[in-house]
């Protein structure tokens, strides 16, 4: 059974699922679904696009599935997904796409700190943490287990790998690569993310492979391109050692400090 406040103005058209909890002075439109178990703190406003999971809380002046601030934009019908298990803090603003059919997804269980934006048709995977104050611009990737210190920028068109870790204050306009520490500004490597990759259960013996991979690309001379056929050749293969080959093949910005 839903608990919902009588001061909140929820459209009629809104599909509401089972057991959530609806507080004063909450802002729903009509295109839009919400899972079970779900906590809608006072003055959220969820628009039309939204597409949101079971278990998720949000809290106090987030703004779900707000239009894109992207001049491309031209009033096309689009969404943002999200999953289950979020915690949306205060005053999170989430875009929804740009295009029609367009998506900004969030995944399951990740933590949005209080002052995050997440622009129009970015992809967040799960178990990420953004800090206070934490800036993602449009269509930008972030895999699974990114950590984001506070007043981080991302700019678009860009992406985070796999457990990688952001530190606080710093720019960046290339992408960060899975499992390493990246910080200052201008953002520099900063080794392995090796408190993430240790509880992940990632083995040590990997883990030295994972710094060889980075030593090859970071301290070396050579070309992206030259750095992925010497990490063939000379790292051992394992799961994430070919996840860094992945990503590295699949830059389009190319990678931070290269």
């Amino acid at each position: 059974m839903n608990e919902i406040s009588p001061k909140a103005e929820i459209s009629p058209k809104a599909k509401i699922g089972n057991n959530c909890k609806i507080f004063p002075f909450v802002y729903i439109e009509d295109d839009v679904e919400i899972g079970d178990n779900c906590i809608i703190f006072p003055f959220v406003s969820i628009c039309n696009g939204s597409r949101i999971g079971n278990n998720n809380k949000i809290h106090q002046g987030s703004v779900i599935a707000a239009l894109p601030q992207d001049f491309n934009f031209r009033g096309a019908k689009s969404y943002v997904k999200i999953g289950d298990n979020n915690v949306i803090r205060e005053n999170v603003v989430i875009n929804r796409g740009t295009q029609r059919d367009g998506c900004t997804v969030i995944g399951n269980s990740n933590f949005l700190l209080e002052g995050t934006h997440i622009s129009h048709d970015t992809v967040v995977g799960d178990h990420c943490v953004f800090g206070y104050g934490v800036k993602i611009a449009g269509d930008c990737e972030i895999h699974n287990g990114v950590i984001f210190s506070s007043s981080a920028i991302q700019n678009a068109n860009t992406r985070v790998g796999r457990l990688a870790l952001v530190q606080a204050g710093c720019t960046f306009s290339k992408d960060i690569p899975p499992f390493v520490v990246a910080g200052g500004k201008p953002i520099e490597y900063g080794g392995p993310n090796n408190t993430m990759i240790t509880e992940a259960g990632i083995d040590v013996k990997v883990q030295k492979h994972i710094a060889n991979a980075y030593r090859l690309l970071f301290h070396g001379k050579t070309s992206t391109f030259d750095v992925i056929n010497q990490i063939k050749e000379q790292v051992p293969d394992s799961p994430e050692i070919r996840t860094i080959i992945e990503f590295l093949e699949g830059t389009k910005r190319g990678i931070m400090c290269k």
